[in-house]
C-alpha cells in the first residue's frame, strides 16, 4: 500500500518500505530517523553516526560536573551524503534511549480520544442516516446499499433434515463441510480448511473458482470417500461478496471485498461460473444454492433460536442480514409474492457512505487507508469497523508520533512503516494484557518490531487500541440499531445473531455493543442483545439448500 498522497505518507527507499518523516529530514540506510536542520528532534541508531553521538555524550559527561538527570545539547554531524545536520539532544544518564514524557503522552491521549469517540447523540444521527440508506436500497437497484434480496423465502422449519455439501470461500480460508441435519435445530458436521494465498485472491476469477471446485472434489473423494457411483449431494455454496440474484442459484458479481481482486468475475454470474467448474472437473455434487454467509448465518441462528431475528458479521469485513417481507421490497414487485411473504435481505451495509462521507466521522487515517485501498471510496463504514483495517488505524497514528517525535527517539522504526504491518490481533493482545508491566505489550514490540518501550509508552498503546476497538463496537451498534429501529424490534426485544472474529475474538467487543445500544436507545437498549451466532456459512448453507429442494419439490416459484 502507497501512502504517496497521504500527510503521513514518504519518499520510498530501498527495499519498496515507505519511510516516515518530515519534510527536509534525514533517513539513514538502516531506518534511523536523524532529524534535519529545520529543527526537527534527532535520532540515533548506529553506525558511525551512533558512534559519534556517544562520544559527544561521554564527552558532555566528563567535561561537566559529576551529576544526575537530564541535559540538553546540540551540534552539527555529517551524513553519509555529505549533508550537514543539526542534531538537538536531551539525554539522561539511567535511560538507554529517550523516550516520550508523561505529561506528552496524557496531552496525545487527549488528542486521540477527542478523534475517535462517538457520542449518543453522533451514534443516533449515523442510526438515522443507515435506515435512511437500507429503506433506498429496498426502493429500487443500483444503490450505494444494495439491499439484496436472496431468494431464501422465509425461516426454517426447524425440521429440515438430510446431508448437504456446503463450500465457503471466505476472506482468508476456503472451507468445505459435509452438514448431517437431525432436525429440532441440531447438526452434525464434517469439514476441511484450505488456506487462500494472496495470489490467488489476485489471479483470474476462473482460475480461482477451479480451485473451489478441486478442493471440493478432494473432499468428497478423500475425506468422505464417496465415489462417482454414489448420488450426487446437493451443494451450498457460500459467497460472501455482493451479488446481484435473480434466484437462489445465480448470483452476479457486484464488487469484490475483503481484499480480493480477482479479474473475469466481477459483473458475471459466480453461480454459472463454479457449475462450469464442477462439470468440467466431474465433481460429485450439484450447486442448489449460491448464499451470503450473513445470510447463512441468519437462517442457521433461527434454526437453532427462533427468536434470532438479525444476523451481523464483524470479521475481516462485516455485513449484516435480516427477513423483510416482499410488501416492503418493491423493487420486486415483478415477481409477485404476497405482501407478508418473508425474504432474506442481504444489506451488505458496509458500502454505507461510501464516495459521498457524508455521515461517518472518518479521521485522516481513515481516509489514507482508503485512498490506499484497492477500493478508493468503497466500503466506507467497513473500513472504520472490519478487522482487516483496525490494525493499521493504530500503525497510522504510530506513524504520526514518530514522524513528530513524540515515540521510540534513537530506535530504528522501518518495521513499522511497513502497510499493515500491525495486525488487529496485536490489538486484541494489548487490550487483554493482564500484566502490571504490560509484558505482553513489551512482547509484541520487542518480538516483531525490535523497539523498546517505557510502561508510559505502553499504557498509552493499550488505552489506543481500546479507543479504536470501542469506536469499532460502537460504529457496528449503529448498524443493528437502524435494522431494530426499521422493523421495530425494540418494544419486544430480539436476538441477534454475531459471528466473525472481531465479534468472537476481541476483548470486550460484545460487551461495548451492548453498552452503545443502551446509548442509543435506553434501557430500552438491552433487550436487544447479541450471541455467538451458528455457523452460517456451513450449517446455515446447508440449511438454505435444504429449504430450497423442499420448496421446489413442493412446486413453490421453482423459478427462483
Amino acid at each position: 500500500m502507497e501512502l504517496a498522497s497521504s500527510p503521513l505518507s514518504t519518499p520510498t527507499t530501498g527495499g519498496g518500505i515507505p519511510r516516515t518523516a518530515s519534510p527536509g529530514s534525514q533517513v539513514l540506510d538502516n531506518g534511523t530517523n536523524i532529524g534535519s536542520a529545520s529543527g526537527r528532534k534527532a535520532s540515533f541508531g548506529g553506525g558511525a553516526l551512533g558512534q559519534n553521538f556517544a562520544m559527544e555524550r561521554r564527552g558532555s559527561a566528563e567535561s561537566g560536573p559529576a551529576r544526575r538527570g537530564s541535559r540538553r545539547g546540540s551540534g552539527v554531524v555529517m551524513t553519509p551524503g555529505g549533508a550537514p545536520v543539526v542534531y538537538h539532544t536531551r539525554t539522561d544518564e539511567d535511560r538507554e534511549f529517550p523516550h516520550a514524557e508523561k505529561k506528552t503522552i496524557a496531552d496525545l491521549l487527549r488528542k486521540y480520544e477527542s478523534l475517535l469517540t462517538l457520542t449518543p447523540q453522533r451514534m443516533r444521527m449515523i442510526v438515522h442516516a443507515i435506515e435512511e440508506t437500507l429503506d433506498k436500497g429496498l426502493q429500487k437497484d443500483g444503490q450505494i446499499v444494495p439491499m439484496i434480496p436472496t431468494f431464501v423465502f422465509g425461516w426454517p422449519t426447524g425440521e429440515e433434515v438430510g446431508e448437504y455439501l456446503a463450500l465457503d470461500l471466505g476472506g482468508t480460508n476456503l472451507r468445505v463441510c459435509l452438514v448431517d441435519l437431525q432436525g429440532h435445530g441440531k447438526f452434525e458436521v464434517t469439514q476441511t480448511k484450505y488456506r487462500l494465498t494472496e495470489e490467488q485472491k489476485q489471479e483470474d476469477g476462473q482460475k480461482l473458482l477451479d480451485f473451489c471446485a478441486e478442493c471440493l472434489d478432494n473432499f468428497i473423494t478423500n475425506t468422505l470417500g464417496r465415489t462417482e457411483n454414489d448420488p450426487m449431494l446437493p451443494l451450498g455454496f457460500t459467497f460472501s461478496y455482493p451479488c446481484s440474484q435473480l434466484r437462489i442459484d445465480h448470483g452476479e458479481l457486484i464488487r469484490w471485498t475483503k481484499g480480493f481482486g480477482a479479474p473475469n468475475i466481477e459483473g458475471h454470474d459466480v453461480a454459472a461460473m463454479f457449475a462450469s467448474s464442477l462439470k468440467r472437473l466431474n465433481v460429485n455434487a450439484e450447486l442448489t444454492a449460491l448464499i451470503n454467509d450473513t445470510t447463512g448465518t441468519l437462517i442457521a441462528s433461527n434454526y437453532v433460536d427462533p427468536n434470532t431475528k438479525i444476523a451481523v458479521i464483524f470479521g475481516t469485513g462485516c455485513n449484516a442480514a435480516y427477513m423483510e417481507t416482499a410488501g416492503n421490497i418493491p423493487k420486486m414487485s415483478s415477481v409477485g409474492l404476497e405482501a407478508d411473504q418473508g425474504m432474506a435481505i442481504n444489506c451488505e451495509w458496509g458500502a454505507f457512505d461510501s464516495f459521498d462521507h457524508q455521515h461517518l466521522p472518518r479521521t485522516k487515517y481513515d481516509i489514507i487507508i482508503d485512498e490506499s485501498s484497492n477500493k478508493p471510496g468503497e466500503q466506507s463504514f467497513e473500513k472504520m469497523i472490519a478487522g482487516l483495517y483496525l490494525g493499521e488505524v493504530f500503525r497510522l497514528i504510530l506513524c504520526e508520533l514518530i514522524d513528530s517525535g513524540d515515540l521510540f527517539l534513537g530506535q530504528n522504526t522501518y518495521k513499522l512503516e511497513k502497510a499493515y504491518a500491525f495486525d488487529t490481533a496485536f490489538l486484541s493482545l494489548m487490550e487483554s494484557d493482564p500484566t502490571d508491566e504490560l509484558l505482553t505489550i513489551i512482547g509484541v514490540f520487542s518480538h516483531f518490531f525490535g523497539i523498546e518501550t517505557t510502561l508510559e509508552e505502553r499504557q498509552f498503546f493499550r488505552q489506543l487500541a481500546v479507543l479504536i476497538g470501542t469506536r469499532a463496537a460502537r460504529l457496528s451498534a449503529c448498524g443493528i440499531a437502524a435494522i431494530v429501529s426499521k422493523k421495530g424490534y425494540l418494544e419486544k426485544g430480539c436476538a441477534v445473531g454475531a459471528d466473525g472474529s472481531l465479534y468472537n475474538k476481541y476483548p470486550n467487543f460484545a460487551n461495548r455493543v451492548h453498552a452503545a445500544l443502551v446509548d442509543i436507545f435506553g434501557e430500552k437498549g438491552k433487550r436487544i442483545v447479541t450471541h455467538h451466532a451458528e455457523d452460517g456459512s456451513g450449517v446455515g448453507s446447508a440449511i438454505i439448500a435444504a429449504m430450497t429442494k423442499a420448496r421446489k419439490e413442493k412446486g413453490f416459484y421453482v423459478d427462483y
